[in-house]
């Protein structure tokens, strides 16, 4: 890295950075009292408020939003006339999943191989720790030079949808000239990347009744109408023969214009099997950027574990549906629905629950905010150039501040490089891409602040 006194001061930090994240990443704030207690959320949300107050933040606020979540909110004044830029990160994390699969206990902060592993380190308590450097990388080297607010959300992981409404309730709260998303992350380790387009969401409950009762298979099975094998059914009717998503009235041709995934590469990073196949057809891209996938994300019917010979009379699945920029996650649910109907055998008695969406997002590459990060990436990563890739996940905020501030310039980056493998058990982040770019971000708020005096 270039020797710059942000840089300098930066690489300072990170002993102080790892210490943070530590305290942050051993809070289990996953945002689901089934899962966790609120009281880990809570401490997580007080330790982000505590951080801003001792970094000089004003007005800083709990937002009990309708969800039942607290948003942490802040504002750090900048000079007379200065632009507004709006950080974002959330606190709340993905449930830990199969602990027997982790490497270290999830939510304590391990270094292990050059990596800092723990839940929620890259995604996204990472953010909140790079927004913290950014900003006392500028304090230490002249002072802030832009109006910063900072919110950071509480249950982003649930799509429930909390903070999208509390800002529509409260339009001014977020008001700003340009919003750093920090919750993305770049195409590989050490190749500096905006993220261009999101994937919206929406996720489903799928019901199915057939019988009043369990059932012997032996004296019932063969006429008995099984309730998980309609399920079944009805899961792989979304499938097509080569393992598209199909979907009656949903387009799922689109093609991804830009920076290409090669297939080898996405193989390595999504660590699948040898001799496994990709499903889908389309490059790698279109199938991940450009098209909708359906993933069914759990299934809720009898337990391998003591399991009897019986019919079963009821399954439930949830369902996960990722939609393109382009589409209309409402639209796309009401077809999803329609085609679950349509395809229920039997005559089966089903139950749809929507459980949460988001709208797709594209960005605006060609705005002012774009060449001001592009030229800090360079500065933060010597002899590279930023690139624009999309992302198949979703951060359902993002089309609500495209829509509440149409004139905002919106951009993501972030910790979520395939290394860091967030969402999945050993979770990790590269601490070498949290100084570089807290680097990075310091640069930008210093090259908007100057683009807007021009």
């Amino acid at each position: 890295m270039t020797s710059n006194p942000i840089a300098e001061t930066v690489r300072s930090l990170m002993p102080r950075a790892k210490a943070e994240l530590t305290e942050l990443v051993a809070f289990e704030s996953v945002a689901d009292e089934a899962v966790a207690p609120r009281s880990e959320c809570e401490g997580a949300a007080n330790w982000v408020a505590d951080a801003l107050r001792a970094e000089g933040f004003q007005d800083v606020a709990l937002l009990d939003t309708p969800d039942g979540s607290q948003s942490v909110y802040g504002v750090l004044p900048g000079p007379v006339d200065a632009p507004t830029v709006l950080l974002y990160a959330h606190y709340d994390v993905q449930p830990k999943l199969d602990e027997s699969a982790w490497l270290s206990p999830p939510f304590e902060l391990t270094e292990r191989n050059g990596r800092w592993y723990g839940r929620g380190s890259a995604d996204c308590k990472g953010g909140v720790v790079m927004h913290l450097l950014a900003l006392r990388a500028l304090k230490a080297n002249g002072g802030v030079p832009v109006t910063v607010k900072v919110i950071v959300e509480g249950s982003e992981e649930q799509g429930s949808g909390g903070l999208e409404r509390y800002a529509e309730q409260h339009p001014e709260l977020l008001t700003s000239d340009a919003i750093v998303i920090g919750d993305a992350g770049n195409f590989r380790v050490g190749l500096p990347t905006v993220t261009a387009t999101l994937r919206g969401m929406t996720m489903i409950r799928v019901g199915v009744e057939t019988l009043e009762g369990n059932l012997h298979s032996g004296q019932f099975g063969g006429a008995a109408p099984d309730a998980l094998a309609a399920l079944i059914r009805i899961l792989d009717s979304l499938r097509g023969p080569d393992g598209s998503t199909v979907i009656d009235g949903l387009p799922a041709d689109s093609a991804w214009e830009g920076l290409q995934y090669p297939e080898e590469d996405f193989r390595r990073d999504a660590k699948v099997l040898p001799g496994v196949g990709l499903p889908g057809s389309g490059t790698v891209a279109d199938r991940i950027w450009a098209r909708p996938a359906v993933t069914v994300v759990g299934i809720d019917c009898h337990p391998v574990a003591g399991a009897t010979p019986s019919i079963p009379s009821s399954a439930r699945a949830q369902i996960s549906l990722r939609v393109p920029p382009g589409q209309d996650s409402v639209e796309a649910t009401k077809l999803l629905f329609a085609h679950i109907e349509k395809h229920t055998p039997w005559g089966a008695r089903v139950t749809l629950e929507q459980v949460g969406q988001g709208q797709p997002f594209q960005a605006d590459t060609s705005s002012p905010a774009y060449a001001s990060m592009a030229e800090a990436m360079r500065i933060a990563y010597p002899g590279e150039e930023m690139q624009a890739a999309g992302m198949g996940g979703s951060i359902p905020l993002c089309n609500t501040l495209a829509t509440l501030y149409p004139d905002t310039e919106i951009l993501l980056i972030g910790l979520s490089e395939p290394e860091a493998q967030i969402h999945a058990p050993n979770e990790s982040v590269s601490p070498e891409e949290l100084e570089r770019l807290s680097v990075a971000e310091a640069h930008f708020l210093v090259n908007y602040a100057r683009s807007k005096q021009v």
